[in-house]
């Protein structure tokens, strides 16, 4: 029999005494297999991937983290404990079996724990492990270099971990000219050929579109099995840790609830998500209007991008309009220049406000100076100050000389229009921001947007990393405030499934052309087929 790898045990992590994050949690696993930890965000899934890996700060409160090895006492190799009596692979030397309590190893400076950390992989969730101003190739020799793997082989390497990732026509392309899905399958790769004896993936498709998150899910899979490694994932998505586990658990509030099969897990967590029912308001009279928009950049390395190809639309008075396509599709591109970030290359775009219609492509206060006061944008990485409490970060963005009375009446209009109740309020605007779940956070955020009593909102993939009931929170509140301060909204999201049930209408965009426009689950339902369909064809084609 076959004895496990890592046992964790009764692990608990307080950063604040009394008050725990991770709360008694306790899992095996044996070398060649996978265990998927499913949770809403915020639950306590990162806090205990990076106590497995033994980041700093992150020693477990109580409990234990132990490991299973062989261990060779001449060059300090580590390998999975099936390894005991036979040869070390890098000197030949007899490997005997260890057991290591590896905070207590680390603490110490022991040499098997510190060999065993460098057989550890953290797959984070976004791509700040990715070097941006060189190519992918060079990211891997990097790697390679750093682990000291012979110079004559690293070419050849290098090449074949990206081919397996499906990166054989990116190869020599710079991190930031790479997709999301892209830059993750690097990552990936910058992972793998550690040749890790445990493999963290931390939430590795939170922020995808559903079609990349099925690529990189497909290569995760193909990749651990080939190279039977110890896998570990956490993730808000129960499609993922139901194809990626062999073993699951539903953690909430940073306990384990439910343990053992992953459809199990997966469908308990599914269970708890609530259904909207959806009505799709039809909007009043155009109050943007785009005509033939072009966006073109050139760059030395990429040469000439037709990011915004032809585009006109016609987005409607208080209604909800999305944008859909893959990253690199131009969404981005085509929402800047319609509030004003960027300018456009040809075409026109035009502002209602009041009975006049304001020229978006003039400069100036005399130009889009007139509209852009009226529009706001919540990006993607949006914050709050965190050393002020809500109230503050509220009515800190108010310009008027107001008296502090209107100020805290606006602050409650725009948290009732963000679907919270009197007596939620009441708490929440005296808490800190840090003490908010990722729903509220979220909701926050954007309250915090329409304090400005905006027309026209940008919401910049406003679910972010949100887990599925966590989207639905942020949906309703988006309806609500639409419905209560009559407000349009442009939503760029690559969380289809938030599409369907916050937007009026969509349009599919790919490649800067627009594909369609019309019912938002058509949209996206195109957008999934036509997707599909051309990743098969380049699958076949890469064959």
């Amino acid at each position: 029999m076959v004895e496990n790898f890592l046992s964790v045990k009764n692990l608990t992590k307080e950063f604040i005494s009394g008050i725990p994050v991770v709360r008694d949690v306790s899992f095996d696993l044996k070398e060649g297999t996978s265990f998927g930890f499913l949770g809403k965000s915020g639950c306590g899934k990162s806090v205990l991937m990076q106590s497995i890996r033994g980041m700093e700060g992150y020693e477990p409160t109580y409990g234990s983290i132990v490991f299973n090895v062989a261990y060779c006492p001449n060059c300090n190799r580590v390998e999975y404990s099936s390894m005991d009596g036979e040869k070390c692979p890098v000197c030949s030397t007899k490997m005997s079996s260890a057991e290591i309590d590896y905070w207590e190893g680390l603490k110490k400076q022991d040499m098997i724990a510190l060999s065993l950390s460098n057989r550890i992989a953290l797959m984070p969730q976004r791509g700040f492990a990715l070097y941006s101003e060189i190519s992918a190739f060079e990211n891997i020799t990097k790697v390679l270099e750093s682990i000291g793997y012979p110079k004559e082989k690293m070419k050849d390497r290098t090449i074949d971990i990206l081919k397996k990732v499906r990166l054989g026509h990116r190869i020599y392309h710079l991190g930031r000219n790479l997709s999301g899905g892209e830059k993750q399958r690097v990552i990936f790769s910058l992972c793998l050929v550690r040749d890790p004896l445990l493999f963290l993936a931390d939430e590795p498709t939170g922020t995808m579109d559903p079609i990349t998150s099925e690529i990189v899910h497909e290569i995760i899979k193909e990749s651990i099995k080939e190279s039977n490694i110890a896998f570990v994932l956490t993730s808000h998505w129960p499609e993922a840790v139901k194809l990626l586990s062999d073993e699951a658990a539903l953690l909430d509030y940073g306990e384990i609830v439910i343990k053992g099969n992953p459809d199990d897990v997966y469908n308990a967590f599914v269970e708890r998500i609530e259904e909207m029912h959806v009505e799709r308001f039809e909007g009043g009279e155009p109050t943007v209007k785009c005509e033939n928009i072009k966006k073109y950049y050139y760059t030395f390395d990429r040469g000439l991008t037709k990011a915004v190809d032809d585009v006109s639309i016609d987005i409607k008075e208080n209604e909800i309009f999305g944008l859909v396509g893959l990253s690199g599709s131009g969404k981005t591109s085509l929402a800047d220049m319609i509030m004003g970030i960027k300018p456009v290359t040809v075409g026109s775009i035009s502002v209602r406000s009041g009975d006049q219609w304001i020229d978006m492509t003039v400069p100036g206060p005399d130009g889009r100076g007139i509209a852009t006061p009226f529009m706001d944008i919540l990006h993607q990485e949006y914050s709050m100050h965190e050393a002020e409490i809500v109230l503050e970060n509220l009515i800190g963005g108010i310009k008027e000389d107001i008296p502090e009375e209107e100020k805290l009446e606006r602050a409650y209009g725009v948290m009732r229009a963000m679907n919270f109740k009197d007596d939620e309020i009441d708490k929440i605007i005296y808490m800190f921001p840090g003490e908010l779940s990722e729903g509220e956070r979220h909701r926050v955020s954007i309250a915090i947007a329409l304090m400005k009593n905006p027309k026209i909102i940008l919401l910049d993939e406003p679910t972010g990393t949100a887990d599925p009931i966590t989207r639905i929170e942020i949906a309703k509140g988006i309806r609500s405030a639409r419905d209560e301060l009559k407000q349009t909204y442009l939503v760029i999201s690559h969380d289809t499934d938030f599409i369907k049930i916050v937007c009026d209408r969509a349009m599919y965009i790919r490649y800067g052309h627009m594909v369609d426009i019309g019912n938002p689950e058509k949209m996206v339902d195109l957008m999934i087929k036509t997707e599909t369909e051309a990743l098969k064809k380049e699958i076949a084609e890469e064959a």
